[in-house]
């Protein structure tokens, strides 16, 4: 009974060392991506168009206002920003656009 176990668990490790690693299987992360507390925007992407008004369009869409996090300035970098409710230091509700 040891021998069979010690053989199949040599075949499933072998198994297992013989099948191809990859890192790459999910998909990759589209140019804009974003929910209602904030997103992401390529680099390439911003570089390209403006992404300043991409963000506002997307959180005005959920009737919040866009807060610029960072920005990783090389390609295959990101611009992230955050959804807020209200500006900092404001006592006001954002403005709501209708689409």
């Amino acid at each position: 009974m040891r021998r069979k176990l010690a053989a199949c668990l040599v075949a499933v490790c072998g198994m297992l060392a013989v099948g191809p690693a990859r890192a790459d299987w999910m998909q990759p992360v589209p140019p804009f991506k974003g929910n209602d507390t904030g997103g992401i925007i390529a680099y390439t992407l911003a570089a390209q168009t403006d992404a300043r008004q991409l963000a506002v369009d997307h959180c005005a869409s959920y009737g919040k206002v866009v807060k610029f996090l960072a920005m990783q300035r090389y390609p295959g970098g990101y611009l992230s920003f955050a959804c807020r409710w209200v500006p900092y230091g404001s006592a006001q509700r954002p403005v709501r656009t209708l689409y």
